[in-house]
């Protein structure tokens, strides 16, 4: 095989430990191979940085390891090309992987280019990853707090889930709190409902009505805490990622124009992709490396399982609340691609395919600098309106219709 590198290193990364092999090839075009182990330690990898320079380095790679590599990237990426691989991609190249060493063989497969390097963004966005990635988590927390809040409440006959549609709402909150300070009169927990929820008093009262023990109150009592705590570091996620977001103020406008996506999802979209579209040579690699295009799996003429690749699952999140978000709009080119599709597809499908389209959208707009503009609900039907007519006419004459068409005269 020809070498493509005339000097790169590959690591074997461990929690504690790595291997590091050096292979270059002098004028003469003799090969030359040394591997050294270092610690994973801020100073022990600063050796690591000073060695790999004496060595004349050029383009190092190792194996994305669980958050191992990340310190390692953090120091190395100041001074070389690092190339973060996906080790089931290293497994899948053919060779003498269990005869030789890990860094080794990254070291060989770097310098004769059968290596790929994984997307791994500026600083900036990947601290806005950890921001962002870290509310995600924290708010989902919120959620099965409230789930716990709705079961305690329900241990105690309290169905006050079955009347209000948010139990956390403003009217929720001031019941739980009065109902933990052991008020029990289902009128004057009624009473405190507001706005819409008044017109409910009556079934409030019947559901207000159970049996509250002090154990049920000690519990809400630990529920509301946590859930205070929860909104209150939710907050202070938010103050912090607006700050951080302040240089991407232009893109944040130009996604939030995509109908289904507001502020909080351009956020959560822009940590995970970036701002610069040049990493990805077309939208077709985005949607690949973000697990959002059809699987790609055909032998002998056959087409098999179409299922999604593995991708960021913060990114497919992010994007399937969005194509949710714009299911529920009306007179959009989506929200029409989502009813075409979940009618012979189903909603899940349609799902993934509506936030498939939202992310060539934000690639070309990103890319582009552009506005987003709607192609309109009426989209699929101008694409072939004589087929569509054939179609429906069909479908009348299988439900029994004598169906005859005739187009209208415009002067009419």
């Amino acid at each position: 095989m020809q070498a493509i590198l005339k000097c790169c290193a590959g690591l074997d990364v461990h929690k504690k430990t790595l291997e590091a092999t050096v292979r270059s090839i002098d004028d003469r075009g003799c090969l030359q191979e040394c591997t050294r182990g270092f610690g994973t330690m801020t100073c022990e990898l600063l050796q690591l940085y000073d060695w790999l320079r004496e060595r004349g380095v050029t383009h190092v790679a190792m194996e994305s390891t669980g958050v191992f590599w990340k310190p390692i990237y953090n120091i190395l990426e100041a001074g070389f090309e690092v190339w973060l691989v996906n080790a089931q991609h290293v497994k899948q190249v053919p060779g003498r992987k269990t005869d030789v060493s890990d860094s080794q063989w990254l070291a060989k497969l770097l310098q004769h280019g059968l290596l790929r390097p994984s997307f791994v963004p500026p600083p900036l966005v990947r601290e806005l990853r950890d921001l962002t990635r870290h509310r995600t988590q924290l708010v989902s927390e919120r959620v099965r707090v409230v789930n716990r809040l709705h079961k305690t409440l329900e241990d105690a006959n309290i169905k006050l889930g079955s009347v209000a549609s948010d139990i956390v709402g403003v009217s929720g909150q001031a019941m739980i709190q009065r109902l933990i300070e052991v008020e029990t009169d289902p009128a004057k927990l009624a009473d405190l409902a507001q706005k819409r929820l008044r017109g409910k008093i009556p079934q409030l009262e019947l559901a207000l009505e159970g049996r509250l023990t002090e154990h049920h109150r000690f519990l809400l009592r630990v529920l509301w805490d946590q859930l205070e705590g929860l909104e209150r570091l939710v907050a202070r996620l938010d103050r912090k990622i607006e700050e951080k977001m302040a240089p991407f103020a232009e893109q944040i406008a130009q996604l939030d124009e995509i109908p289904g996506i507001d502020q909080r999802v351009a956020q959560t979209l822009l940590a995970e992709i970036g701002t610069d579209m040049s990493r990805f040579p077309s939208h077709r690699h985005l949607a690949s490396w973000a697990g959002m295009s059809p699987g790609n799996n055909e032998s002998a003429g056959k087409r098999k399982s179409g299922k999604t690749s593995k991708g960021s699952r913060w990114l497919r999140q992010g994007l399937v609340q969005a194509a949710w978000a714009v299911s529920h709009t009306k007179h959009t080119y989506l929200s029409a691609q989502f009813r075409r599709l979940a009618a012979r597809r189903g909603r899940k499908r349609a799902l993934v395919a509506v936030g498939h389209s939202i992310l060539v959208v934000i690639y070309h707009m990103l890319r582009d600098k552009c506005h987003f503009r709607d192609l309109g609900e009426d989209f699929f039907d101008n694409i072939d309106p004589q087929r569509l007519s054939r179609y429906l006419a069909n479908r009348l004459e299988a439900l029994g219709n004598k169906v005859t068409l005739a187009p209208i005269d415009p002067a009419a």
